[in-house]
């Protein structure tokens, strides 16, 4: 049936850390935890969308202490557990991890000026390019979706992430992936159906409750 749904998934984008503060790539699991300011974000998003989704099937969550953390906030709110898939992860930037874009300028200038001349195919040394991140990303979303035919799902993840998913749900040209703006503490809703997908709504975040 041409309508029919597949899978409704809510994204919501890790609460804020030191790292968003420092505008610095995240490059452990373990590191940086959620600051005040994440903490405030995870609990307000996890509020609202309880409210606007009050039934859900599944949480999912990446392994990095950001997104456990944000998790948490939403399953307490669900109460229900969550389930770590460690393939939720932010793109690899290979030796830029843990620097921030002011130390990336300073290091590798001209690696920085090929970055942004070829973003979709250039990638640090050891990291993978956007294409190579969309098409883990596609096929990371592919299989969850595959094992939640019919269902409402809530995936906690990295902004870089929701915004690859994005683009291959609604087939973005990959040069404008990184004009969607994705902020810490969102949420982002696509709706998957057989052969086509909707973007409900991307990078919300609520006021107030």
């Amino acid at each position: 049936m041409l309508f029919k749904r597949k899978c409704k998934v809510t994204f919501i984008a890790h609460g804020a850390t030191l790292y968003t503060e420092e505008n610095r790539i995240c490059d452990k699991e373990t590191h940086p935890p959620l600051n005040e300011q994440g903490q405030e974000e995870a609990d307000r998003i996890a509020r609202w969308i309880v409210h606007r989704s009050p039934q859900i099937d599944k949480i999912y969550t990446g392994a990095s202490l950001s997104c456990v953390q944000t998790a948490q906030y939403v399953a307490k709110e669900y109460g229900q557990d969550f389930e770590i898939r460690p393939e939720l992860k932010n793109q690899d930037f290979g030796e830029w991890k843990g620097l921030s874009y002011t130390e990336i300028e300073e290091r590798y200038p001209e690696q920085l000026q090929k970055y942004h001349e070829l973003t979709s195919s250039y990638a640090p040394e050891g990291g993978e390019t956007l294409l190579e991140f969309d098409a883990r990303v596609e096929e990371t979303m592919n299989s969850i979706i595959e094992e939640n035919i019919n269902s409402r799902i809530i995936v906690v993840t990295h902004s870089n992430f929701i915004r690859a998913a994005i683009r291959n749900a609604l087939e973005l040209p990959v040069e404008n992936q990184n004009r969607v703006f994705i902020p810490t503490g969102s949420a982002t809703q696509v709706k998957y159906y057989k052969g086509w997908n909707i973007l409900m709504y991307s990078g919300h975040v609520p006021l107030f409750l």
